[in-house]
């Protein structure tokens, strides 16, 4: 603002005033700017929320920190309790229901500069501010707060999927180790077999008696289903070995259904159909699930989660969903309301008159007619 104040002076040849005098008029031009949107925030929470507010600054019993200071504590770890306890943050202060408030109209990086400022300064000291500030101050950090744990617990919960798929390959790869040298046994004894069977100077009449003469039928048999046992299709990815870990999903998966509430694009709406089937679930311990969705049910998947009579188990269900949310989330088919990494990016396009006003040169720069 002083640059180009004094640029202007110096466009219309003004001498006055001097530099000094225009800071101080700028110092309070800018004073009373943040005093109108103080009190502006001020206004914005109800006669509950403004409790809700000041409890943030309080300390409760038996601990050392305030409310307001637990709140600034994002996930350090990639794990189930760190992804649960990322939860609980983003509910206590999506409980305050500061998102309904009609933010609009306030400048936004005034709200972030606010809201950093409330992310440094101490509880203490906030406290002592005066009634108009503390409570502009508290109000940007709720709503700044609550998007960024939003974003902060998904930002786990995608970590944590990679971390159970890293974990299923580690596990796959050491018991195919494992398993090797019994399928290098069975597969020679089959070749073994089958070069009898391609021999061209074998009587066919005969062929049988042959191949079971130079290799016994039960250890064929045995070698079959030591194959069978032991080799992988082509397009699996570990999912065996990602379904043994049920045990450590199911304990942060009701955590997710409950307090996550996804939306989807076109191409998601089969994902979040699914996501649902599993939320009206929560709670329930059945093992096989009755008119579950089954589009989400693709390649591997169904060898794992249909039984030998087709029905859908619940533990290779709910791990093929989770593999199906997570790629959906990272092309944003599903996607979160009040998140800005993981929101709908299509309300950040430009929209009415400002599209129409851009529209032209943004169609040139990509290329595309106008």
């Amino acid at each position: 603002m002083f640059d180009f104040a004094t640029a202007w002076l110096l466009q219309h040849k003004v001498l006055l005033p001097a530099a000094s005098t225009l800071t101080r008029i700028i110092g309070e031009i800018r004073e009373r700017a943040n005093r109108r949107l103080w009190r502006k925030l001020a206004s914005l929470p109800d006669s509950w929320q403004t409790a809700q507010l000041a409890g943030l600054l309080e300390i409760p019993e038996g601990q050392r920190m305030s409310v307001m200071e637990q709140l600034r504590k994002g996930p350090v770890t990639v794990s189930g309790p760190s992804f649960t306890e990322a939860l609980e943050r983003y509910t206590r202060l999506r409980n305050l229901e500061f998102s309904r408030l009609n933010f609009s109209g306030l400048p936004a990086i005034q709200l972030r500069n606010l809201a950093r400022y409330a992310g440094m300064a101490s509880a203490r000291y906030i406290a002592r501010m005066p009634e108009a500030r503390r409570l502009a101050v508290l109000t940007a950090f709720v709503k700044a707060q609550e998007i960024a744990a939003l974003d902060e617990a998904v930002d786990v919960l995608d970590m944590l999927i990679l971390d159970i798929a890293r974990e299923a390959k580690k596990t796959g790869q050491k018991k195919r180790l494992r398993t090797l040298k019994d399928l290098d046994r069975a597969a020679l004894l089959l070749a073994r077999a089958c070069a009898l069977l391609l021999d061209e100077n074998t009587d066919e009449s005969a062929l049988r008696k042959t191949i079971f003469k130079s290799v016994p039928v039960a250890r064929i048999a045995e070698s079959v289903d030591k194959v069978n046992e032991l080799a992988r299709p082509h397009n699996t990815n570990f999912q065996d070995e990602m379904v043994e870990q049920y045990g450590r999903v199911k304990r942060f998966l009701p955590a997710l259904l409950r307090d996550l509430h996804f939306c989807a694009a076109p191409d998601g709406e089969h994902t979040l159909a699914a996501v649902h089937y599993l939320t009206e679930l929560n709670g329930s311990k059945k093992r096989i699930l009755d008119d579950a969705p089954e589009h989400i049910i693709t390649g591997p998947w169904k060898r794992l989660v249909y039984d030998t009579d087709g029905r859908i188990q619940r533990a290779g269900y709910s791990l093929c969903l989770l593999e199906r949310l997570q790629d959906a989330l990272r092309r944003r088919d599903i996607w979160l309301e009040n998140s800005d990494r993981w929101g709908d990016p299509r309300r950040k396009l430009l929209q009415g008159r400002e599209w129409q006003a851009q529209r032209v040169a943004v169609c040139r720069a990509l290329g595309h007619p106008t």
